[in-house]
């Protein structure tokens, strides 16, 4: 039988709401007390820059961007600039590396395939590209991965644009890729698409990629130590 994952929707979240709940569930995963879970939510609207990220993807400066509504937050994941926003998914896997040997570039590979695997499911051809980061369809970046690991758990994962916004992503250096056409599943089909529905494929196709039983642990933590959800 395949080992469980607790599949939690978590709504819309600030992006420090976010990371905290990464946090939580990271230590309980570190120290045994549940299984591997897969985090579903969307963001407020944030620009996160990663560990390698440089001043010159954020061009209009910090303070022009807090103007527009969109916080500017530094973030312990790998990877460069990128945006958040309502509508988008963000998958957040907190899970052990152990099955895998901990291989961390064998890790980010099946998370690429889960994301092609999931917008295929929905009729968009995407794929990654050689030489650059994130999923593609065609020369638009439609998501985005980027991870961290900490005594063999990832936080972190990968983001998909559903619905969302495009607009911010015009104003920076998207993941230090210039002249980076951005689009979304939403733009993809020539119309708004079912959030909910996506998010529930996504789950699957991750299910199906990890060899792992799909559990649903709901927002209220059934499943999952509420308190871990709460910061209990």
């Amino acid at each position: 039988m395949s080992a469980e994952i607790l599949v939690c929707s978590c709504g819309v979240l600030s992006y420090e709401e976010g990371l905290a709940l990464q946090r939580r569930v990271e230590a309980a995963r570190q120290a045994g007390e549940v299984a591997d879970v897969l985090l579903l939510l969307e963001h407020h609207p944030v620009y996160t820059r990663g560990r390698r990220a440089t001043a010159d993807e954020l061009p209009m400066g910090v303070e022009w961007y807090e103007m527009q509504g969109i916080e500017v937050v530094d973030t312990d994941r790998g990877g460069r600039v990128t945006y958040h926003g309502p509508g988008q998914l963000v998958a957040y896997p907190i899970v052990s590396l152990k099955p895998y040997g901990d291989d961390v570039l064998a890790y980010v590979r099946c998370l690429e395939r889960v994301a092609i695997s999931a917008l295929d499911e929905q009729g968009v051809d995407a794929a990654t590209v050689d030489g650059l980061t994130g999923i593609w369809v065609g020369d638009r970046k439609i998501g985005s991965i980027g991870v961290h690991v900490s005594r063999g758990v990832t936080t972190h994962g990968l983001a998909i644009n559903v619905n969302n916004d495009l607009q911010p992503f015009e104003w920076i250096v998207p993941c230090g890729i210039e002249n980076c056409r951005v689009t979304s599943l939403g733009r993809e089909l020539g119309a708004a698409q079912d959030f909910e529905a996506f998010a529930a494929t996504l789950a699957a196709r991750y299910a199906e990629v990890f060899d792992r039983e799909a559990v649903e642990a709901g927002s209220n933590g059934q499943r999952l130590n509420p308190g871990t959800l709460a910061g209990r």
